[in-house]
């Protein structure tokens, strides 16, 4: 921050300091009448639109540093302490700048195996996991965000509020049998690019066979929702636009587009969707975003299409949005679950997600396997 601004700051705190102490000191010599009401903060209004409902509109940056789960060292505990809020930031802040730095021309070899060593950090451990120990995007391609999740100023452990552990519930005995058997067959449903260590037969033989988010159909990591999460990677961006019968939540991240149409009923269960069909409301100044109606094709943690998620969106302030969501599905879990974490306002523009064009890659995978299916045969 500028330094004049922070002198600025402290000089109006001093100012506003001796000015509350004198009229506090005049208040005492001069006693208040019953009567007279004091002065109290007004309650928030949001911005509205032509029909009264709260302006929800704009383009908003999803990215953030606290994880879905809660990392165990913090157990029941949500909120940071200031110091171990700085201490995250600033660590990320310094190995971003490491490693966005360039690499010195007389390095050594990387180590035979590629890079095993410890991980200090969340975002971290998921680099780690997206490139593998030899690496994937640089840090260049990479936008996971610079701060935690804040609300109401507290810094936040998990995006999880509930159960208090900042834990998903385990996935129940029946549903994991259920998972097992879909993966036995083809690839997970889940949207996410493909596990290279499960294999089920024919998941190779055709595109249709590969996942949606390798496709480009669908963003990965449950980015396009319901409950739409950050991806700690890239293409964080999602705007709103509004009318009084039509809600419209577009995703940067494959450009998906979710209809939420307003004070309407679910499709029949004959007619199901990828994203489910949400069907909003207000609640106040609430926006209300129920969505069931889920296929197979899609999953959410290992979840069936009895799925059902209850999305509120609210305003923080006149820019900002609370995001929050309670998932529901009694044959993959024992209890439902909540977590809730901000969407700050971005001028960024979103630009076209051009995933595949120009893109060998899922046409190179489907004709090595027609290699490796020759070889197998011993065909020449």
């Amino acid at each position: 921050m500028d330094k004049r601004v922070l002198r600025t700051s402290g000089a109006f705190a001093v100012a506003a300091a001796a000015a509350w102490l004198a009229s506090a000191s005049l208040t005492a010599q001069a006693p208040v009448a019953s009567s007279q009401a004091r002065p109290t903060a007004k309650p928030y209004s949001p911005p509205r639109t032509a029909d009264g409902h709260p302006d929800l509109q704009g383009t908003y940056d999803a990215a953030t540093m606290t994880p879905v789960e809660r990392p165990a060292v913090y157990g029941n505990r949500l909120v940071l302490t200031p110091k171990e809020a700085y201490d995250i930031e600033h660590y990320e802040e310094q190995r971003i700048e490491k490693t966005s730095a360039p690499s010195a021309a007389n390095r050594t070899a990387p180590e035979v195996g590629g890079d095993r060593s410890p991980t200090n950090s969340y975002l971290e451990q998921v680099f780690r996991g997206g490139g593998g120990v030899v690496g994937g995007y640089n840090t260049f391609w990479i936008s996971p965000g610079q701060e935690l999740a804040t609300i109401n100023g507290e810094k936040r452990t998990s995006i999880i509020v509930d159960p208090p552990d900042g834990h998903i519930p385990p996935v129940k005995p029946e549903a994991r049998e259920r998972n097992a058997r879909i993966l036995a067959t083809r690839v997970s449903p889940d949207a996410a690019e493909g596990d290279t260590r499960q294999a089920p037969p024919g998941q190779y033989d055709n595109p249709e066979a590969r996942p949606l988010a390798e496709r480009c159909l669908l963003g990965f990591s449950n980015t396009s929702g319901p409950p739409t999460l950050p991806n700690y990677w890239y293409n964080n961006l999602k705007q709103i636009v509004q009318t009084p019968d039509t809600v419209l939540i577009q995703n940067e991240m494959v450009h998906d587009a979710r209809v939420v149409r307003m004070n309407a009923t679910h499709l029949p269960a004959t007619i199901r969707k990828w994203m489910g069909d949400s069907v909003g409301h207000w609640e106040g100044d609430t926006l209300v975003i129920d969505t069931t109606n889920f296929t197979d094709q899609t999953q959410f943690r290992g979840s069936s299409v009895d799925l059902h998620v209850v999305e509120r969106i609210s305003r923080l302030d006149d820019k900002n949005l609370l995001y929050r969501f309670t998932v529901d599905d009694p044959t993959t879990w024992d209890r439902p679950f909540t977590g809730e974490y901000p969407w700050r306002a971005s001028n960024d523009n979103i630009y076209e997600y051009a995933c595949h064009e120009g893109n060998y890659a899922l046409e190179n995978i489907l004709r090595a396997q027609r290699v490796a299916d020759k070889e197998k045969s011993g065909q020449p």
